[in-house]
């Protein structure tokens, strides 16, 4: 198993008006990954302002000040670069990776848009971007199977009120309701220096880096008030199981057992992590060997478990698993919610440890092998823990979790008391 460490220079400064640039220079190849990261996502949304976090995602590529509407895809890939965007509860991320010749073009798009975006959003480019939002909900959460299970595990997990109830897609009576001057205070508010964190890894130096940020982002003016997002980190027991049951056009019954583990970055979320490899990931998991496997009343490519990384509340646990045919939904549920409650009673062997610790180590570097997921994830751990350095410390903690811990936070936390399981029926034809 390799090196845990981080075998990279990390190289940090923070401009006068709050922006954190962060650099990893790497000259295996002459490229090189720019990674903005903002702190807002939907745990920041207000009431009736649900979904902003994620229309900003699409409207920052319509155009800004300097950049006229799609040119800034135009000419990131006309550069022979990709680019992309991404926005969950935590974040919203914007990306590109081009030839190390053109990050000059890439840092000066971006501070374009942070800067310019608010002059040059018209009400026509807002009512185009609602639109494609409206569709999107449709295509990914409403028109396939299963489609709406986030959203409706969400809700169970968190009460009302909750940074984490909705989800980043939002509520569309709430895109609808809000007018122009609505959205350019939500941008003027969040995507400021001081609200955001630059990452370049590749083939530059921290000096360019951090002469060329300046150049472009240094004129930019820090927002004074941006609001905390609301406090999520305790979430009261009920102490009954929530559950959810929904007749849809769906092919086979679909269980999900979820439960609120820590936040992403703690030493209990490690714990989480590792338990989640050993009961879903693979062939050799828990789940495969005993519902898709063994008692065969699981289909073998819809039977998994796997952790939701959210950082600022009890992040979730989900394991889920889709009926054979003739298996009825009671039977799968059943064999789902046992296969977690041995957890706490029936050990975690070696090879089980072992094997969840390699999938990990190869997952993580993965990650960690391109310029784009380096970028990201120093990134993530500036922004959210306060130091890019951080990611150094993931895998040796997941490599340090024993069999012990995870018998213990099984019987803490997975117990059937304060359980969520939705389950999904098929409509009779």
């Amino acid at each position: 198993m390799p090196d845990s460490g981080f075998p990279w220079p990390i190289e940090t400064t923070r401009l006068d008006n709050g922006l954190r640039v962060v650099v990893s220079e790497d000259r295996t190849a002459p490229a090189v990954a720019v990674n903005l990261w903002y702190d807002v996502g939907s745990r920041h949304e207000p009431a009736g302002q649900t979904g902003f976090a994620h229309l900003f995602e699409h409207l920052m590529f319509e155009g800004s000040v300097n950049v006229a509407k799609t040119e800034h895809m135009k000419l990131i890939q006309g550069a022979g670069g990709s680019l992309n965007a991404t926005t969950n509860p935590d974040r919203t991320n914007y990306f590109e990776t081009v030839p190390a010749e053109h990050l000059e073009l890439a840092l000066w798009l971006e501070a374009d848009r942070m800067g310019g975006l608010v002059p040059a959003l018209t009400q026509e480019t807002l009512d185009n971007q609602r639109d494609v939002v409206k569709n999107e909900r449709r295509q990914r959460y409403e028109n396939v199977p299963y489609g709406d299970a986030w959203l409706r595990l969400l809700p169970l997990l968190y009460p009302p009120g909750h940074p984490y109830h909705h989800a980043t897609i939002g509520s569309m009576a709430d895109l609808n309701a809000a007018d122009l001057a609505t959205f350019q205070e939500f941008h003027s508010t969040y995507y400021a220096p001081n609200n955001a964190v630059l990452t370049v890894v590749g083939d530059t130096t921290a000096a360019e880096v951090f002469g060329l940020a300046d150049k472009y982002f240094g004129g930019l003016a820090a927002r004074a008030d941006i609001p905390a997002a609301p406090d999520g980190r305790t979430v009261p027991a009920t102490g009954r199981p929530a559950v959810e049951t929904v007749t849809a056009d769906v092919p086979a019954p679909r269980v999900y057992v979820a439960h609120r583990t820590h936040p992403f970055g703690t030493p209990g979320y490690d714990v989480t992590t590792v338990l989640a490899t050993v009961l879903g990931s693979g062939r050799g998991s828990r789940l495969y060997q005993r519902l898709a496997d063994g008692e065969r009343i699981a289909q073998p490519d819809l039977v998994g478990a796997y952790g939701v990384d959210l950082a600022h509340a009890p992040a979730p646990l989900i394991a889920t698993a889709t009926a054979r045919p003739g298996v009825s939904a009671e039977r799968l549920r059943d064999g789902l919610a046992e296969v977690v409650d041995e957890l706490a009673t029936v050990p975690v062997t070696a090879a089980e440890l072992d094997r969840a610790k390699a999938l990990l180590s190869t997952m993580w570097w993965r990650q960690m092998s391109t310029v784009d997921g380096r970028a990201d994830t120093l990134g993530r751990y500036a922004t959210q823990f306060g130091d890019p350095a951080r990611a150094a410390d993931r895998l040796p903690a997941w490599l340090a979790v024993t069999a012990e811990q995870i018998a213990e936070q099984a019987a803490e936390l997975l117990g059937a008391a304060d359980r969520v399981i939705l389950t999904y029926l098929p409509e009779e034809k």
